[in-house]
């Protein structure tokens, strides 16, 4: 394989599926260097096969796991083996390379039970393109790796999986039909009240996330049609519009939490669980999480009367004031200072901000780390930007972000891209696809992780 055309296959199948991975170089290489292998400051080197004399340079801030390095591993094998077919059709050549990465995401995660896996997902694909009495269908599949079915009444996935019948039987949030690594039917779990294990897993999955170790594996087909993988107690893969995606978690969170305190940590993990049950919820939603030192520059871009935080209103309202001040036109002056000459609560109740009241009620003042992950993912979805402060005090809630001159692209997009300069902002789209922004070292707002 030429080196331009496999930089073009690292670019075009794996880089995507990596969050905050890009190509840093290349090095040279004698034929003792593996094809893949993991290198120095969080890198990880690539080559096609042993004799090459180079491997090119993947890189992210934070260092590849080992599942990581055996998927590229995986996929660069597989494609060594399409490479090797000499296919004219550069099309179908493109449908065999998706296929090698579907292949390669589940053997990475395990070459035991890999071919029901992987017939399993080709069954669910189908049903994803299929209604069941004008509804489209949601279920949820375990395999077993270590377990047995009953030899003497052996039901296989392929006899029954495409059967209408089997459209009832589970919901993928809590009813689960089990197969063992085979593909013989095991039986039929309910998931009630599993025993409660750390996860990282959209909420409404929490249930499937935590009976997932590394002896059973979870495939789940939303109504979305997206097909999600769940193992080691995580989502790990999912399939949503038509594309793979692989969930680097504590890499997002990392770039979210710097390495700074433990309770900075827990906010921002907090964040990017809020993010992920929005993407997953298919909500919209802009969320921010404001640095120390750049509260008061935040405060200028969100109403007075969005803010749920008496702190800040009165942040807020020294702004205002000290703006008044310099005004030439007393008359507006005037204005400023007697909106701002009432307490807290008779500014919200004489100004009717009746959302800020009610969710000020909810919230408690309670942080956001604190508050429970439905809640928070009902509040994010509603209109308008969540703002957090440094230490996981909820500024605001459902804000209308003035916008600054010159922004490009949506609304929540330019809401997004504001914020992001006074800490790291992350747009949730519909479709589920999260895109965090901060800023570089010269101030200038860049895209800092992409999923989904």
């Amino acid at each position: 394989m030429e080196k331009s055309e496999f930089i073009n296959l690292v670019e075009r199948l794996i880089i995507p599926l990596f969050t905050g991975a890009y190509l840093a170089g290349e090095t040279e290489s004698s034929q003792r260097d593996m094809e893949v292998a993991l290198g120095k400051s969080n890198s990880v080197l690539l080559k096609p096969t042993k004799l090459d004399d180079y491997r090119i340079v993947l890189q992210r801030s934070q260092a590849f796991k080992s599942f990581e390095v055996s998927l590229i591993r995986a996929i660069i094998h597989e494609i060594n083996e399409i490479s090797s077919l000499d296919i004219y059709d550069k099309n179908y050549e493109r449908k065999l390379q998706q296929m090698a990465i579907e292949k390669a995401l589940v053997e990475s995660l395990t070459e035991t039970g890999s071919e029901t896996i992987l017939g399993i997902i080709n069954a669910l694909s189908k049903w994803a393109s299929r209604t069941y009495e004008g509804s489209t269908v949601r279920l949820g599949i375990l395999v077993n790796l270590g377990g047995h079915a009953d030899e003497n009444n052996l039901v296989h996935y392929t006899d029954i999986i495409n059967s209408d019948f089997f459209a009832l039987f589970t919901d993928g949030l809590s009813s689960f039909v089990e197969f063992d690594k085979e593909g013989n039917l095991m039986g039929y779990s309910n998931i009630k009240n599993p025993k409660s294990v750390p996860t990282i897993s959209p909420y409404v999955f929490e249930k499937v996330a935590r009976i997932c170790n590394d002896k059973r594996v979870g495939i789940v087909l939303t109504e979305e049609g997206d097909i999600l993988i769940f193992y080691a107690r995580q989502l790990i893969f999912a399939k949503r519009n038509g594309h793979w995606c692989v969930y680097s978690h504590e890499e997002v969170i990392r770039l979210l939490y710097n390495n700074v305190s433990y309770t900075a940590k827990q906010i921002r993990r907090a964040i990017y669980n809020t993010a992920l049950d929005c993407s997953f919820a298919y909500k919209g939603a802009c969320l921010a999480y404001i640095n120390k030192d750049k509260t008061i520059e935040a405060l200028n871009h969100i109403d007075a009367g969005d803010i749920i935080s008496e702190e800040h209103f009165n942040m807020k309202k020294q702004l205002e004031l000290n703006e008044a001040e310099m005004l030439y036109n007393m008359g507006n002056a005037k204005k400023i200072i007697d909106k701002f000459s009432l307490s807290y609560d008779d500014f919200l109740s004489m100004n009717k901000h009746t959302k800020t009241m009610a969710i000020r009620n909810m919230v408690a003042g309670k942080k956001l780390f604190e508050l429970d992950r439905k809640m928070i993912e009902e509040m994010t979805s509603v209109d308008g930007a969540t703002i957090v402060d440094y230490d996981g005090t909820i500024i605001a809630v459902g804000a209308i972000i003035k916008i600054e001159a010159g922004s490009q692209g949506g609304g929540r997009l330019a809401a997004t891209t504001t914020m992001a300069k006074y800490g790291v902002a992350i747009k949730v789209s519909q479709d589920g696809i999260m895109q965090g922004f901060s800023v570089d070292k010269h101030g200038k707002v860049k895209q800092i992780f992409y999923v989904g």
